[in-house]
């Protein structure tokens, strides 16, 4: 059975990739930050819980143990978990205001794919996938209508995860890394005003987990297919 553990799991999108790949087979592990609403989540779904605070060393290496006691393995990891940081017009944006976005949105990706990278290279095909979005995509902000609705913080660090992605698939090729844009989707993240539906928004990243093996590696996509950078 494939093992697949996502960050951010107890709600939106995190949730409904969950809900979507237990109905697929995957043994689901929902990491979530708070510990109270996780297990909540979990158990609703039929998922293990692991307590997983993407911004905290301890708690990212605590769930690896975790996942490394029980399991053993990790064959598809997904880094859900991710802030808007609020809209702050860029002439009063700090130095603290992007800090604290990359921390969860960027160097959360980092810390939680360095510490499971063992787990990741005992399974047989793995697979990572970023939740980015096409607010970080230079041809989307700049060729199309949705350059409006970009920021200096959410859009830098949407960007950084993309990169982050590609250079993992370059230089780890026996590990499938790959970015994903769930697109305009309707959740708490945009207060529900999102076009797409929920299970619109997980289609690309719960293709991804379930292709195995044939998984391409160092892509963008969303759900209609390949997204410019």
């Amino acid at each position: 059975m494939t093992t697949t553990l996502i960050t951010g799991a107890n709600k939106g999108l995190g949730y409904e990739t969950a809900r979507r790949l237990i109905a697929a087979g995957h043994d689901v592990w929902i990491g979530a930050r708070d510990a109270e609403r996780g297990r909540a989540a979990a158990e609703e779904l039929g998922a293990h819980f692991v307590q997983l605070d993407v911004t905290d060393d301890a708690s990212v290496d605590a769930a690896a143990e975790t996942l490394r006691t029980e399991v053993g393995r990790v064959d598809v990891l997904i880094n859900n978990a991710g802030i808007s940081g609020g809209r702050v017009p860029a002439a009063e944006v700090t130095a603290n205001h992007v800090r604290m976005v990359y921390e969860t949105n960027v160097f959360g990706i980092v810390r939680v794919t360095h510490a499971f990278l063992p787990l990741l290279e005992a399974a047989e095909a793995p697979s990572v996938i970023n939740v980015t979005s096409g607010l970080g995509s230079f041809h989307q902000i700049t060729e199309t209508e949705w350059g409006r609705y970009g920021s200096v913080t959410y859009s830098s660090s949407k960007s950084a995860v993309t990169m982050l992605s590609v250079q993992y698939a370059r230089a780890l090729p026996g590990i499938r890394f790959n970015a994903v844009d769930p697109g305009y989707t309707a959740t708490d993240f945009n207060r529900r005003q999102g076009t797409q539906t929920i299970e619109e928004g997980t289609d690309a990243v719960v293709r991804l987990a379930t292709l195995g093996g044939a998984a391409p590696t160092g892509t963008l996509t969303d759900r209609n297919g390949t997204v410019p950078w």
